[in-house]
């Protein structure tokens, strides 16, 4: 169910609070929730999901990511989680992984990896960055 992007970093499709379990055994420290609450009818809220990763000992984080597009705000929300990580893992979601692997994208963009190796990476988890891969390199001030 979880896609590894890096060693560190894991996306996925909507969790359920049972997933939460899974992702403290698989040694996640941090969740990030990237997907607006009611954004599909039966969609887990975020607030379950908080409550249970509190409750596993993980760290709980939400950065909404709408179809719109990102914002600066978002990018700062997910560095500041990425700094989170260390000894451990994080596990950011949205309703399929995209929008949680555009935005990893984007920020580690931002702070100066290399996008083709970004894409590699993303590519391997069964994701495409190429929607945000001009706005990387503009970030990247390439």
């Amino acid at each position: 169910m979880f896609r590894k992007l890096t060693d560190r970093i894991l996306v996925s499709p909507q969790i359920s609070v049972a997933s939460v379990a899974e992702a403290k055994a698989q040694g996640v420290t941090i969740i990030v929730n990237n997907r607006p609450d009611d954004e599909e009818p039966g969609q887990v809220n975020g607030a379950e999901i908080e409550a249970a990763a509190k409750e596993a000992g993980i760290a709980y984080v939400a950065v909404p990511v709408a179809h719109g597009g990102f914002s600066p705000w978002q990018l700062d929300g997910m560095a500041q989680a990425l700094e989170q990580v260390e000894g451990g893992k994080m596990l950011a979601y949205c309703r399929s992984g995209t929008r949680s692997t555009l935005l990893w994208a984007l920020t580690r963009a931002r702070a100066g990896d290399d996008g083709d190796a970004l894409a590699a990476q993303a590519a391997q988890a069964g994701y495409d960055i190429a929607p945000v891969r001009q706005l990387m390199d503009a970030l990247a001030g390439r």
